[in-house]
Parts: structure tokens; sequence; C-alpha cells
């Protein structure tokens, strides 16, 4: 295969593109459900740095605190389980950066999932690796080795989508600290950063391990999801498929034997024996043939 006939080399799919005599670099045009995902964490960022409103969206909206207190206003485990999905949606007012890289990271590695899994698939496998995040964030606390604290930010989410990536995608390439790294080199090595931080905190007592329990839950989500999940999922549809195409079938025989013994019955008895019931079967099948005909 020449460079010419990759897909990075032209057309529609993104990346280094010519266009007459010069050459360019055009940027992937985001699928459906990244574009509004990026459009709403922004938003909120925008809304919350003008309104000066992270404080009070974080009271009620981030993974702050899992039991009540006068400062959180309440926690997962006392009912307020959207909180496990709205953190996801929140960022630090302290540096941009915070937002950029996990919409950098959301720009990249989504459309190629949205692709593969359709819309609907791909905003549920998102979501459910950020609350996979909040999940393990919440069992740590509760286990006493993560304290009371606020945890907001897509990291989670995202980093579900580079473990998805990496197994299902594992031809490609992203930036690392400026270098290009295989996808399953950068997710491995991820991984390990984390985990070491995390098991450094529980030593140390250092209680900053919530976002890295965060980050580690969405992976191991989006791992889990690619290599046991999505091929059950597909299995089960199969099933579904296979067991209503076989109970069509069995319908289809049974309406045909009855057909048979009913102008059996017209055969040897007249077409006045029929009962009302009997007619009607036969009328459904005729009409069922004729729509059946080219």
């Amino acid at each position: 295969m020449s460079w010419r006939d990759r897909p990075y080399a032209g057309g529609d799919g993104g990346g280094w593109s010519g266009g007459g005599s010069g050459m360019g670099l055009s940027l992937p045009k985001p699928t459906h459900v990244v574009r509004y995902l990026l459009i709403i964490n922004i938003a909120i960022f925008v809304i919350t740095a003008l309104s000066g409103g992270l404080r009070d969206a974080t009271r009620y909206f981030g993974m702050m605190s899992v039991w009540a207190n006068p400062e959180a206003g309440g926690g997962v485990m006392t009912g307020q389980i959207w909180r496990l999905v709205t953190y996801q949606y929140l960022h630090s007012m302290d540096s941009a950066f915070h937002l950029f890289f996990n919409m950098l990271g959301l720009y990249f590695l989504g459309p190629p999932l949205e692709r593969r899994w359709g819309a609907r698939q791909f905003f549920i496998f998102y979501t459910a690796c950020g609350v996979s995040g909040g999940i393990l964030f919440t069992a740590l606390v509760l286990m006493g080795f993560v304290p009371n604290g606020n945890m907001i930010g897509a990291s989670g989410s995202v980093l579900g989508l580079l473990a998805a990536c990496a197994i299902l995608i594992p031809e490609m390439v992203i930036i690392l600290l400026l270098f290009p790294v295989p996808i399953r080199l950068a997710a491995v090595l991820l991984a390990a950063v984390y985990g070491l931080s995390l098991l450094s905190s529980f030593a140390s007592g250092y209680g900053g391990a919530g976002g890295d329990a965060a980050h580690l839950g969405g992976m191991a989500f989006g791992a889990g999801w690619c290599l046991w999940g999505w091929g059950w999922l597909q299995h089960r549809r199969e099933r579904q498929h296979q067991g209503a195409w076989e109970r069509k079938m069995r319908r289809q025989s049974d309406l045909r034997e009855e057909v048979d013994r009913i102008l059996a019955k017209v055969h040897e008895h007249g077409i006045q024996s029929l009962t009302r019931r009997e007619k009607r079967t036969l009328q459904e099948a005729t009409e069922a043939q004729r729509s059946q005909e080219p």
C-alpha cells in the first residue's frame, strides 16, 4: 500500500490533504454526538466562568462528598444519583487546560467509536465510562481509602474512549508529551501512572487520589466493555434476531397447515361449511400471498 492509498493522505476523512498545487492540514469533522458533547462542555464552562458559579454548580452537580454535609449539600449515597453523570460536564476554573485536554481527547478519540457503534451506543458508552469512574471513587471513599472531596471533569469518560480505541483500533497513534506514541502503549503507560499514583496516595495518606480513581474506573469500564460487554451484546442481539426469525417461520408453517386443512374441508364439504374464523384465516392467507407477489 502506497502512502497515497492511506486514509490520511486525502479525501473526506480529515488529516493531511492537498488541493491544487498546495497542501494544507484539515482537521476531521466531529461526529454528531461528539459535536454536541463538545458544545455542552464548553458552554457550561463559559457560563460558570462568567457567572462565577462553579462552587454552586459543584455543590449540586459535582461528585462532591458521598455523605451529606453542610458544604456539599448531599451526595450519591443520599440518593443524589444524578451526580454520577453531571460531574462529567463540570471543569476546573483554575486552568482552562483541564477542559482543553479533555475536549481534545474527546475530539480525536470519539468520532471513530461513534462511527463504529452509532450515536446512541456511543453516547451510552461515553456516559457509562464516566459513571464507572464516579462509582469507583465512591467505593474508595466508603472503604476509607479516599477522603470526601469534590471531583469534576470528563477525564474518566475520555480515558474510557482511549481504552476502547486501544483495543478496537490498535493502529492509532496519539501525541503523548509532544511525542507520537502507539495508542496501546499510551494506554498502558497512563494506566500504570494512575495506578501508581493511587497506590502512593493510599500509602502516604494524601487525599488527592479521587481523580486517579475516576481515570482508572473509566479505563477499566472502557476496556471491559470492548473485551466482553460488546461481544455479549452482539451475541444477545443475534439470538433475539434468530429467535424472532424462528417464531416467524413457525407462524408461517402453522398458517400453511391451517390453510391446507381449510382447503381440504372446502373440497369435501363446500365453502358454506366454513366457520367465520376459517373464512377470515383463508382471507388473511390470500392477502399475505398477494403482498409477496412481485
